[in-house]
């Protein structure tokens, strides 16, 4: 899953899907990038489950699937909170220094 999202153009993808679904060419048009390079990518992206497609007469609408971002969300949370207390650590010191 880290790797699909490693990405910078998937995450651009996933942030736009986040508005709701979207057809290929308007996902083209929002990243500026050719079909064929868009198309590879939602390809990954379906292949780990992170978004689903639906047909539409000639139209392949895709929408982002949350539950896989929900299970690499509970993953690092115990990484978040030990960023977290670490970073109150440092808020409470006195002079400011780490």
């Amino acid at each position: 899953m880290f790797a699909v999202l490693a990405d910078p153009q998937r995450r651009r993808i996933l942030d736009v899907l986040r508005a709701g679904e979207r057809p290929v060419n308007d996902l083209v048009d929002r990243l500026s990038v050719s079909q064929p390079t868009v198309s590879k990518h939602l390809r990954v992206l379906r292949d780990a489950g992170l978004v689903e497609v639906r047909r539409e007469a000639q139209r392949r609408l895709y929408r982002l699937r949350p539950e896989p971002l929900a299970e690499v969300d509970a993953w690092l949370a115990p990484y978040r909170r030990m960023w977290e207390d670490g970073l109150d650590a440092v808020e409470r010191r006195p002079d400011g220094t780490s």
